[in-house]
């Protein structure tokens, strides 16, 4: 497959931007993801947003992510094909033919970055189609883990709120996005005490405060433990400085080398919780339409 005029466009924005971030982009790895997925750039809702995060495990990546089209396409399929991605007997492999065939799933997108390559495929639910979490548990090749936390889910009123489904093929993880989160999931007694349930430690004060500005969460699990692996809130906003905390100094410098189009900028900005310790993320969207999906 060729490259299209408009995943060529893009890949120039990528390479340029991990220049000017210091982060090493080699061609061979960015040109099959952008190729195999090239007609995704040609719709106009298409979502296209770049990400950085702090974090020893974060430092040195630029993380791109897009909407692909036609929803009912299998892009696990074609990473499979083009030679993105192994292919496993991990039911991490089976996991997203899996709800595709069980859930209504709207679409989907793809993550990947600049040094590690392709890494994520997101499954999307329309906002007035969300998912409940018993839907989820049922699906075999799911994370025992998301049954086991189902009275956690519950206890918080998620549990019948899934939005959006995140599969993590290196890492071998699934991401579960809430929407229309209660508010009461983001004051900051909620805050801890979910924390708390999860084996968590006392957040940050910094936590806190973005917590209590978020429009929305995830939790990170794992097929090899029954533990939530993370938690994460973010704020989305136009306008960095309405966020109630300061952006570390390496994100204000993706925001100066990293371009969007049209008019003003849109950012998701998060706090996750990890065993590790938290850490933070920016996502700043290139290419958005009001009313678009936003990524976490």
């Amino acid at each position: 497959m060729s490259e299209s005029a408009v995943a060529a466009e893009l890949r120039a924005v990528i390479e340029e931007s991990a220049r000017l971030l210091g982060v090493p982009c080699a061609r061979e790895t960015v040109g099959p993801v952008l190729t195999t997925y090239g007609d995704a750039f040609e719709h106009d809702a298409t979502v296209v947003a770049f990400r950085v995060a702090t974090g020893v495990r974060h430092v040195g990546e630029l993380d791109c992510r897009f909407m692909t089209h036609p929803k009912h396409r299998d892009p696990y399929a074609l990473a499979l094909s083009n030679g993105l991605t192994p292919k496993t007997d991990h039911p991490v492999g089976a996991l997203l033919a899996d709800m595709q065939e069980r859930l209504p799933v709207d679409s989907h997108g793809i993550d990947f970055g600049v040094v590690g390559g392709f890494k994520k495929i997101y499954s999307f639910f329309t906002p007035d189609d969300l998912q409940e979490l018993s839907a989820l548990t049922g699906i075999p090749s799911m994370p025992r883990s998301l049954a086991e936390n189902a009275g956690f889910f519950a206890r918080y009123g998620l549990d019948d709120r899934v939005g959006v489904i995140g599969v993590d093929y290196p890492s071998r993880t699934v991401n579960v996005y809430f929407n229309d989160v209660p508010e009461d999931c983001f004051r900051s007694g909620t805050i801890r005490s979910m924390l708390r349930d999860s084996g968590f430690g006392e957040p940050s004060e910094r936590m806190l405060r973005i917590g209590a500005a978020s429009f929305g969460l995830y939790v990170t699990l794992r097929w090899d433990s029954a533990k939530i692996e993370r938690i994460c809130f973010a704020v989305t906003t136009t306008d960095l400085s309405s966020l109630p905390v300061r952006v570390e100094p390496q994100i204000e410098r993706f925001v100066s080398s990293v371009p969007h189009t049209g008019g003003d900028g849109k950012f998701v900005y998060g706090v996750a919780l990890a065993p590790e310790g938290e850490y933070y993320k920016l996502e700043s969207h290139y290419k958005w339409k009001p009313g678009t999906m936003d990524f976490i």
